[in-house]
This record gives C-alpha cells, sequence and structure tokens, in this order.
C-alpha cells in the first residue's frame, strides 16, 4: 500500500512539476503569469482535440495507429497551444505594458473557456451519452511503462513504472535549474528579473528574454495539462475536471524557492497531500475537505519561514509584476 500511495502521489504532482518549472522559467523574466491554469488547460484540450483527429483518421483501430504519431501529435499540440497562450501574454504585458495580475486572471478565464467550449465540441460529435471524451487509445502509448518493470518488483514499480511524461517532467526541471544556474543565458534571464534597466545597460536585449522566457514556460505547463488527461485520466476529457491543478502548481514555486530542482520533490509531496484524503476515509467528509488544503496551508507556512529569515536567494526576481518602460533607464 506504501508503494501504490507514493506511485500515486508521483503521478498527482507530475502536471504540477510542469506547471510551476514553467512558471519559475516565466518568473525568472520578471513576469508573473497568474494564466498558468488557463494555459495548462489549453495544453489539454489542444492535445485532446490532436488525439482526437489521429485516432479518428486512423477509423480508431489501435493496429492502425503509429505509435510515434499518436504521441508526437498530442505532444506538438499541447505545445503550439500553450506558447500561443504564452504569446498573447507577452504581447499584452511586454508590448503594451498591461498590468500583469489582470492579463493573467483574464488568460485563466479564456483558457478555461476555450477548452470547455473546445470539448464540448467533441462531445457533440460523438454523441457520447455522458459528458466526457475518451481516448483510451491514445492514452495507452502515453501510460505504457518500461517492460522490465514487472521483473523488478516493488522497485521496479517505484522507479520505473510511470509513463515516460513523468521521466520528461523531471528532465526538463532538472535542465532548466542547470541552465538558470549554470549558463550564461541563465545569467542573462535572471539579470532581467532582477534589474531590466542594469541588464538593458548591458546590452542584453530584455523585451527578447522576456517573450522567449514567457513562451518556453508556457509550452512546458502545457504538458501538465496534457500529462493529466493522457496518464492521470487515462485519456478522458471532462469539463471542469482539470479542478484547481493550475493554481497548486504557481503555489508550488513558492514552495519550491523559485528553483526548479526543489520543485521536483515539491510536486511529489504536494501529489502525496493530494492523495492523502483517499486514505481517510473514515474519519468524515469534513476531515477529508482539510485534508485539501494541506498544499496551500504548506505554502503559507513556507513563505512565511523565507520571509522572515530575509535570504536574498530565497525571494522572488525583484521585478516581479513589474513592467519595464525603457525609455525610463
Amino acid at each position: 500500500m506504501i508503494i501504490q500511495f507514493i506511485c500515486r502521489a508521483i503521478l498527482l504532482g507530475v502536471p504540477l512539476l510542469y506547471g510551476s518549472t514553467g512558471e519559475i522559467v516565466t518568473e525568472k523574466s520578471g513576469h508573473l503569469n497568474l494564466g498558468i491554469p488557463g494555459i495548462m488547460y489549453v495544453g489539454a484540450i489542444s492535445g485532446v482535440v490532436g488525439s482526437f483527429l489521429y485516432e479518428n483518421s486512423c477509423g480508431n483501430d489501435i493496429a492502425a495507429m503509429n505509435p510515434f504519431f499518436a504521441v508526437f501529435i498530442p505532444l506538438l499540440c499541447a505545445i503550439v497551444g500553450s506558447i500561443l497562450m504564452g504569446l498573447i501574454y507577452s504581447f499584452l504585458t511586454v508590448t503594451l505594458h498591461a498590468n500583469q495580475n489582470v492579463t493573467g486572471l483574464a488568460l485563466t478565464t479564456l483558457g478555461i473557456g476555450l477548452g470547455n467550449f473546445l470539448g464540448a465540441s467533441l462531445i457533440n460529435i460523438t454523441k457520447s451519452e455522458l459528458p466526457s471524451i475518451a481516448l483510451t487509445k491514445t492514452s495507452s502509448f502515453f501510460s505504457a511503462k518500461l517492460p522490465f518493470a514487472d521483473d523488478l518488483g516493488w522497485f521496479g514499480e517505484l522507479f520505473f513504472s510511470h509513463d515516460f511524461l513523468t521521466y520528461l517532467a523531471i528532465i526538463i526541471a532538472l535542465i532548466v535549474s542547470y541552465v538558470l544556474n549554470r549558463t550564461c543565458v541563465g545569467l542573462n534571464l535572471r539579470s532581467v528579473g532582477e534589474n531590466p534597466a542594469t541588464a538593458d545597460a548591458a546590452g542584453i536585449n530584455v523585451t527578447k528574454y522576456k517573450y522567449i522566457a514567457t513562451c518556453i514556460g508556457s509550452g512546458i505547463a502545457g504538458l501538465g495539462g496534457l500529462q493529466y488527461v493522457m496518464a492521470y485520466a487515462s485519456g478522458v476529457w471532462s469539463n471542469n475536471a482539470f479542478g484547481d491543478r493550475g493554481w497548486m502548481a504557481i503555489a508550488l514555486v513558492i514552495f519550491a524557492l523559485w528553483k526548479p530542482s526543489v520543485a521536483i520533490l515539491g510536486s511529489f509531496v504536494f501529489g502525496a497531500l493530494c492523495n492523502a484524503n483517499n486514505y481517510i476515509q473514515g474519519l468524515g467528509t469534513e476531515t477529508q475537505e482539510l485534508f485539501k488544503m494541506l498544499p496551500y496551508v504548506v505554502t503559507i507556512i513556507v513563505l512565511i519561514i523565507t520571509s522572515m529569515r530575509k535570504k536574498r536567494e530565497h525571494q522572488p526576481p525583484a521585478h516581479l509584476g513589474l513592467p519595464y518602460f525603457r525609455e525610463e533607464r
């Protein structure tokens, strides 16, 4: 039961890891993107639309489906859809200097509305009796585990029985951590988030870094939505079933102290906290609901502790959420 609990926690935490890693990249450029929930939602529905079209082109015959295209098409659609959302946010906040908080919240509303519209359209096309659409054939390719996992007992179940998007999330987080801390590109990006005027004076193209960081961060976050549908939900899309995972991903950024490597462990902790309510069924519905609050409570505690310690490396970028006007430099 302990192994099952840990595996379930990892499965629940991976979408949060994608969302938090993408948001960290964006925030390192000085932009607070509260549109992450909507971007993850669009990434999910974009992947669903891509897989739906491919499954229908193959006549819903799994034998006729190419494993590469069955994975590549939804993956590409999810990335493109979420990057387009990132471009909208970048244009409004970087070029037009719109308020970042308002723009992010508007983007979340837009993303959820767009996702529900496309989801309802697909449900009507399939004439499903249930308010959902099942893409179990595509999901089987995403959920495939390593062939030798069953031969290794509990060790194989714990480390080698996950879908490939789980391993990809960890790899991306480690790469982002390396780029931010060990490369000139990462140094330039962090300088843009800390003091864009100084970075501009040093010859760094502030606008380019903000655009690229926001779009890359959005693309990473969109993969979290796709992983939720294809791995956690077994390919079943239902409108408004995504829950508050986008907001939890933003909370995880604070919990991880803006460090992608810490977000890996933090996402699994959040997943365990979210999964805990399923193991306390004998304590009543009220107690289960209280357990759902734990990720946010833990985030608030971490925020208070880091604020009291006042260590600069544990604080957000100094220019986070503030517009940059080059003419005022």
